[in-house]
């Protein structure tokens, strides 16, 4: 097992004392769950300014298949109300904000935004440490943009194992996070468990926290983009789904259905889906 220096581990358990922001802007009730009144460049400017203030956070990205996740389970539903930003993470998302009257905001989806805070943050030097994904592809995206952008500080990278970790295990993976001085960790475990485990770690690590599933595989390219077209119309799961029917069949041709249905209750009045068990 990994040892802890005496520094590092008190550091650690002091974290507990950083105190988190409350949520960065107006929320737009969805099904339950708060989603932010965000576009990428309010977004980077929230979080900029949560580094400069030293500030601990996670962030969540929803999206249509996130949001079903959550009405057939409380304590996901829950944590979104002590995340720092719901991003609006898909097009039927955003584009219901707006219809509710938020004419600011667009699709960010984690893939596009962890772009552009690597960018720009390479102007006012944050590290980042990568968290996630298969044997080699945090490290390879890693790389792919740091080579696209020459000031990026990358501070770490790890795949953990896709079993729980022990307790031993968890408090080395700690303690190497925060010896690397990242302000920006990227966790890639795949949703919903990346959530809980931000929920969980954001009290111990002195960064923020953005759960982004795929994105690594993205950036590694190991993962194919949909074409800009169909990104703009709101195709993208079109795309993802005839890229990996046999994987996301269940994902896009029952959730995605049964997401327009609650959408039409809750319309309607006929449904209320307001969480009753917010943490």
């Amino acid at each position: 097992m990994e040892k802890i220096d005496g520094k590092t581990l008190k550091h650690a358990l002091t974290c507990k004392l950083v105190n988190h922001p409350p949520q960065s802007s107006e929320q737009i009730p969805i099904l339950g769950v708060p989603i932010s009144a965000m576009n990428i460049p309010l977004a980077l400017a929230a979080v900029r300014q949560w580094v400069s203030q030293q500030k601990s956070a996670f962030v969540c990205f929803r999206e249509v298949n996130g949001l079903m996740d959550a009405q057939g389970d409380p304590g996901l539903k829950s944590l979104h109300y002590s995340a720092g930003l719901v991003m609006p993470d898909g097009k039927p998302i955003a584009w219901l904000c707006r219809l509710k009257g938020h004419s600011e905001v667009r699709q960010v989806c984690g893939r596009d935004f962890m772009r552009a805070l690597c960018e720009d943050s390479a102007k006012y030097g944050a590290k980042h440490f990568f968290y996630g994904g298969k044997p080699g592809v945090a490290d390879l995206a890693a790389r792919h943009l740091k080579e696209e952008f020459p000031g990026l500080m990358i501070a770490g990278t790890e795949s953990p194992p896709f079993r729980p970790l022990t307790p031993e295990e968890d408090q080395a993976m700690v303690g190497r996070i925060i010896t690397s001085g990242a302000q920006f960790v990227w966790v890639g475990i795949s949703s919903p468990k990346q959530e809980f485990w931000m929920r969980d770690h954001v009290d111990k690590l002195p960064c923020v926290l953005f759960g982004v599933g795929a994105a690594f595989d993205f950036h590694a390219r190991t993962i194919k983009t949909a074409p800009r077209w169909m990104q703009s119309i709101g195709l993208e799961w079109l795309f993802r789904f005839l890229s990996e029917p046999r994987r996301l069949w269940r994902r896009y041709l029952i959730n995605n259905p049964r997401f327009v249905f609650y959408i039409l209750l809750e319309i309607l009045g006929i449904k209320n889906f307001e969480n009753s068990h917010r943490s």
